[in-house]
């Protein structure tokens, strides 16, 4: 839509003046144009006359644009001088880069008023209740020729409730808008107003005040004008009856044909100069075709005028309540209505399950896929009671999947998950919950990977409702609430999903081979489109704003970083992070997001999953990197599962672990580290307890000996993963404890078997092994809690011994001393501190309550340093270290040699 410009000649001739308006000097009043509405009210913006100069007026880029950038702090490569790295290629990728993200942004101002919009398009699209008495639904599908929704509340016809010709029902960029009208209930009479608005959640028990609109109108103008000022208004045929006396006089023409023919304003305000003089008060466009026009008004009344406040609280006083419009109306689309969409596209009809759907019925055993319309009564409604906790300096982080988390075989739900699950992790000691497979998926078996719906929580689990539910418990416990987003490839499922969802195969998707992951069968997103970027944006807005999430944790970046999906082999060449596999639109894409999320919600927590460590990764957008506040040290937890699977104990490599541990220094206070998550457990793979556990024979002669390895080598991998790592830490759920068994979704190779999709709580219940776990993990938190381990500066590695197996490091005022070794122990090993004094054992691998052998008694948990050079420090301890056990040690006093 454009704006329309028609020229105007105006004359303005007061007919009574006060005294203080004939003498009042020359002001200048702008007629802002305005433009005519479109349905997209979320994609296109408009602009005042100022702003549109400025983008006029605005130069080419050039040095000064860059001295601009420079000012603000914009380095498009900034990080790469930041850490001495010179390459000019990628230094070149990275300027172009910003330049396309600069050109992005001025194609998103085009259509948006600004970020913040773009990312909201959850506010008009979809199902959304209008304040009169209507529903309005909107959805884009550029492919399509016909919109109609068909659901149970119209028999399901694809001619009730469609988009019409001349109410807006479809704009050039391919938005399609649907009223769904309330209908009146037997013996009720319209609204007297056309326009009657309604509070659908407020005002429930405010009916009809009774009070008219001509009564509310005059209350506003007596509030509004000083008497005599409302004369025109009063009296809207006063001011025209005068002008056309004063034009013809008294006994002018009284029809068409005696009117004749009329000269032009410019000659008529001629004749009437030559007979009266200039008008001070004349405005005169001079057949220029502006809308700004100097004109002469009264000063104080000006002034007072504008210090007024509009009457908008009369204009609420005619909305009506909750309790009068199920007095008058029965819903157009009532709550829980199942519907569809319906397109005729070149291809033909289709169905669809909306893209904007909340709340989704994903089909499967011959029942059909369908959006449920999700709008409970005020009383049915979820009410937040919490507020999100502060962000800690470090997070310790519980991933978990509501679907498995029961003991029972069978799908779980969120509120047992809430009632069962939360308290357990608020007793583990960690302060934030990671959720997979939250967002509604079709097949079950792909853990929620596989997203279809991506506005929609899992049907499966509960209600929206109970999601609420769910986070608002979590956060009244302190915990932060993440989750894990899944926007580098969708389902290909057509009915339910978004491939193919107008009939055209590029509507959010590539086409051809790049459209296609090229192992998993998935679609590839189309970040380059504006409308698919409003869509993914406002997808990350919407589950802050409605669900009230913390932060992100986004799944498998490396697969949208490059048209390869990241399958290809990297050696740390910076040429392979800017070669012609790169996706630009998708780096573009993450900026966006992370800069958006950050600028509405300061606080939000972004994590990013790449296999790749791809440069920059964690660095601010405004020095070239991508703006992700972590990212998952993903290296760490292959090690350890190679390891165990396949390596020795005896050749297990010192230096190989802690060069994994440290293998990216730089960032590492952007680091997420974790022993295992849900990726060892799922897909065929066994989680560590089972590889450790699941092996032993009960009726071996080596099953203690065995049992006391698994459990020895549980808490030490464990510990030393946890206190190397920064200011993260994730652990899957029942890890902690050393779960059994491993995940295994319910699929045709099991015969749909839920018996290994839950999580043992009850082994908690019994002493043994497990429980010994959990109250090492339990402590192992509170070292983080009370020491604030996590939130330290990185630990420094001062002793690592690949002959004895034993690895030391400082980090802060502790020591943390390992052997490996799976047979040696050493009663007098010599350790370097820096400072000399006393060192007490705080955390012991190998007492009894964890299930160890409690070698180590406690009269030997005190230590002296001797003063003797080791490891290149001034200072030793000489310690006792049984095979395969940790300490951890405090610097409990100095002592000043």
């Amino acid at each position: 839509m454009s704006t329309l410009s028609v020229p105007i000649k105006i004359f303005f001739h007061p007919t009574t003046t006060t005294s203080s308006f004939l003498h009042s000097q020359p002001q200048t009043l702008t007629f802002i144009p305005t433009r005519t509405p479109t349905i997209r009210a979320s994609a296109s913006a408009s602009e005042n006359p100022q702003k549109q100069h400025q983008k006029q007026q605005k130069s080419p880029p050039n040095a000064a644009n860059t001295a601009s950038d420079a000012d603000k702090g914009i380095h498009p490569a900034g990080f790469l001088t930041k850490r001495g790295i010179s390459h000019k290629a990628f230094g070149q990728f990275l300027r172009e880069r910003y330049k396309a993200l600069k050109d992005l942004k001025d194609e998103i101002f085009n259509r948006h008023a600004n970020l913040k919009e773009m990312a909201s398009g959850f506010e008009l699209l979809g199902m959304h209740r209008h304040p009169e008495h209507r529903v309005d639904y909107m959805e884009w599908a550029p492919g399509a020729r016909y919109c109609a929704i068909v659901a149970d509340f119209n028999g399901w016809s694809p001619t009730e409730n469609c988009a019409r010709e001349g109410y807006f029902g479809h704009d050039d960029y391919g938005y399609w808008f649907i009223i769904l009208q309330d209908n009146l209930r037997e013996g009720e009479e319209p609204d007297e107003l056309y326009f009657q608005q309604y509070n659908y959640v407020d005002d429930y028990d405010k009916g009809d005040s009774g009070i008219t609109i001509d009564e509310i109108f005059k209350k506003a103008n007596d509030e509004y004008w000083q008497p005599g000022e409302d004369r025109y208004l009063n009296n809207r045929l006063e001011g025209p009856v005068k002008l056309y006396e004063e034009i013809f006089g008294p006994n002018g023409p009284q029809t068409m044909e005696e009117l004749g023919d009329i000269p032009d304003a410019e000659t008529r305000y001629k004749e009437w100069v030559e007979k009266h003089g200039p008008s001070r008060y004349a405005v005169i466009d001079e057949g220029k075709e502006y809308d700004i026009f100097n004109v002469i008004v009264d000063p104080e009344w000006n002034e007072r005028i504008r210090a007024l406040k509009p009457p908008i609280p009369y204009w609420f006083e005619t909305r009506k309540g909750r309790k009068a419009w199920l007095k008058k109306y029965i819903p157009g689309i009532p709550h829980g209505s199942k519907y569809r969409v319906y397109f005729n596209t070149a291809n033909g009809p289709l169905e669809r399950v909306p893209a904007w759907a909340t709340y989704v019925q994903p089909g499967g055993d011959g029942v059909p896929a369908c959006a449920i319309h999700w709008e409970p009564s005020p009383e049915q409604a979820y009410k937040w009671k919490n507020k999100s906790p502060e962000v800690p300096k470090s997070l310790r982080m519980y991933e978990a999947h509501v679907g498995i988390s029961g003991s029972e075989p069978k799908i779980s739900s969120f509120n047992d998950f809430t009632d069962k699950v939360l308290p357990h992790i608020k007793e583990a000691g960690y302060n934030a919950i990671q959720l997979i497979g939250v967002v509604e998926h079709k097949d079950y078996f792909t853990v929620g990977y596989r997203v279809t719906n991506f506005y929609a929580v899992s049907s499966r689990y509960g209600t929206p409702e109970d999601f609420k539910r769910l986070v608002d418990e979590a956060h009244g416990l302190g915990l932060l609430v993440f989750l894990e987003i899944v926007h580098s490839y969708a389902a290909a499922d057509e009915m339910v999903g978004l491939s193919m969802f107008d009939g055209s195969n590029d509507c959010y998707f590539h086409s051809g081979k790049r459209g296609q992951h090229k192992f998993w069968g998935t679609r590839m997103f189309k970040y380059g489109d504006p409308d698919v970027l409003h869509f993914l944006l406002s997808n990350l807005n919407w589950w802050i704003t409605e669900y009230q999430i913390d932060g992100f944790h986004f799944h498998s970046v490396s697969s949208m970083l490059y048209t390869h999906n990241g399958f290809a082999s990297f050696t740390g060449d910076l040429e392979e992070y800017c070669n012609q596999y790169v996706d630009r639109d998708a780096q573009l894409y993450l900026i966006l997001a992370n800069e958006i999320l950050h600028a509405l919600y300061p606080n939000i927590i972004t994590i990013a999953e790449d296999a790749t460590f791809y440069p920059g990764l964690c660095e601010p957008t405004s020095q070239g990197g991508l703006g992700f506040d972590y990212y998952v040290n993903l290296s760490v937890p292959e090690m350890w599962s190679t390891f165990l699977d396949s390596v020795p104990d005896l050749e297990w490599s010192m230096t190989k672990i802690v060069n994994t541990l440290i293998s990216s220094r730089e960032h590492a206070d952007r680091m997420l580290m974790y022993t295992e998550n849900h990726n060892q457990s799922i897909s065929g793979r066994q989680s560590f307890a089972e590889i450790l556990f699941g092996r032993i024979d009960k009726h071996s002669h080596h099953y203690k000996e065995s049992l006391q390895r698994g459990s020895s080598l549980h808490k030490m991998i464990r510990l030393i993963t946890f206190t190397t790592g920064c200011r993260a830490y994730l652990n899957f759920m029942g890890n902690e404890f050393g779960h059994p068994k491993r995940v295994e979704f319910p699929t045709s190779s099991n015969n749909y078997s839920y018996s290994l999709a839950n999580r043992q709580w009850d082994l908690l219940e019994k002493d043994g092994i497990h429980c010994d776990l959990f109250s090492f993990d339990k402590d192992m938190m509170k070292l983080d809690e009370n020491l604030r381990v996590l939130s330290r500066r990185i630990p420094n590695f001062h002793h690592v011994n690949d002959s004895s197996m034993v690895i030391s490091y400082i980090r802060g005022p502790l020591l943390f001393v390992f052997n490996f070794h799976p047979t040696n122990s050493y009663d007098s090993y010599s350790i370097g501190v820096d400072e000399a004094g006393e060192y007490q054992v705080i955390l012991n691998t190998d007492e009894i309550k964890y299930g160890g052998q409690g070698i180590l008694k406690e009269d030997q948990y005190l230590q002296r340093t001797v003063s003797r050079r080791v490891d290149g420090l001034q200072n030793c301890l000489q310690v006792s270290l049984p095979s395969r056990t940790a300490q951890v040690y405090k610097l409990r006093r100095i002592l000043r040699i």
